[in-house]
């Protein structure tokens, strides 16, 4: 995968060339445009945070300037030292007051910077499944079950874990009913993206829709799930379902903790066990989605936003294990990269959403869509000078 080995701050103003234009509009950037990107330099200006002078560039396409740090993920920040720690500390355990003590900011600036990590994120899975040409491994599929705003308002959040490589493939939202039986003074109004039925149904087909041009035409793709009805009710109605080999396994009875497990258990344990291991990571590095905490989220939106945070750092930062001396990662396992990413690369450059194709559900994650009526006003991503 093409990626800068420094981040773009990083390279020399003399030595940087810009790849395109950086605005949707440029007739440029339009594929069927016979003209070339032509541009020239515009001067330079101090950037505040620390002094550093940033070369400016002319298009000469669209007549629209443009600068060196247009092109970093640190663009548009006052503080852009942050964006690091934030990425590394939501990924820790940390909640986003903890973080705000520690690095002195206000914990306002850890949500806004953890929303624009989570959507960079979203970008970089979106560029992983463009350069994946065929997926030669089963895919294990399960939900993790979590709760936004409140335990009135649960979702599943569906993901799609390599077999053999551990990576992730995708993660979908499906918020739906909360089950089991409550009284009538505990009985709360939920919010109208809570009364759909089928969610965990049309969460699977989605994914089904990104991997279905990705499927091998040499042999089907298979895929392991439990006995949940929702997902053979998704692959039954798919287009490729003919080309999709579909494994479940019944979740077995498990007996007294310390007990040894039935041969049914150790089956079930054994071919779903690379997302059963993604749901342990989220539950013990992602302060949200803890068991006992009070840093649980308020929005679905966040929610998502930080699970794909949590997948980049799953497939490019973290070794696929670490109780042996291996530093390979997914992303390596499948050929993505040749070595083991840091905070610092994997937020080396921006990326445009307007550059690739985003799904449309992750599109609405990205633009924060994803409204959770119980808390009152939404903000969604509108905004001019960033991303």
């Amino acid at each position: 995968m093409d990626w800068p080995e420094q981040p773009i701050e990083a390279i020399a103003p003399r030595s940087f060339v810009p790849p395109f234009c950086p605005y949707e509009e440029c007739p440029s950037n339009d594929p069927g445009c016979d003209e070339p990107f032509r541009i020239h330099r515009h001067g330079v200006f101090a950037r505040r945070s620390d002094s550093r002078f940033v070369p400016r560039f002319l298009c000469r396409s669209c007549g629209r300037t443009f600068s060196q740090q247009t092109f970093a993920c640190t663009y548009y920040m006052k503080r852009p030292e942050l964006l690091r720690e934030i990425a590394a500390g939501l990924n820790a355990g940390s909640a986003h007051r903890q973080l705000a003590r520690s690095l002195g900011c206000a914990p306002s600036t850890v949500t806004d910077l953890a929303s624009r990590l989570g959507r960079h994120a979203l970008l970089l899975q979106t560029l992983c499944l463009e350069r994946i040409d065929r997926i030669r491994e089963p895919l294990v599929y399960d939900d993790f079950e979590s709760f936004a705003f409140s335990q009135n308002h649960p979702f599943g959040m569906g993901t799609a874990v390599g077999q053999r490589s551990w990576l992730v493939y995708g993660l979908e939202y499906a918020p739906h009913r909360r089950g089991g039986r409550r009284s009538m003074r505990r009985r709360r109004p939920t919010g109208p993206e809570h009364q759909l039925a089928g969610a965990y149904r049309r969460a699977f087909a989605r994914l089904l829709d990104l991997f279905a041009p990705k499927i091998d035409p040499r042999r089907p793709l298979e895929i392991v799930t439990d006995e949940h009805p929702g997902y053979r009710a998704g692959l039954s109605g798919h287009p490729a379902r003919e080309r999709i080999h579909h494994r479940s396994f019944r979740n077995p009875p498990r007996g007294p903790k310390g007990s040894p497990a039935s041969k049914e258990a150790r089956v079930r344990d054994h071919q779903m066990f690379a997302v059963d291991l993604l749901h342990k990571l989220i539950r013990h590095s992602a302060a949200a989605h803890r068991r006992e905490t009070i840093a649980f989220g308020r929005r679905l939106n966040a929610l998502m936003e930080r699970g794909f945070l949590l997948a980049a750092w799953r497939n490019f930062v973290k070794a696929r294990t670490e109780r042996r001396p291996d530093p390979t990662t997914p992303a390596m396992w499948v050929g993505l990269t040749r070595e083991p990413w840091t905070w610092t690369r994997l937020l080396g450059q921006r990326l445009f959403p307007w550059c690739m194709r985003v799904p449309e559900s992750w599109g609405r994650v990205y633009r924060r869509e994803l409204i959770t009526t119980a808390i009152g006003p939404n903000r969604v991503h509108a905004l001019v000078n960033a991303f």
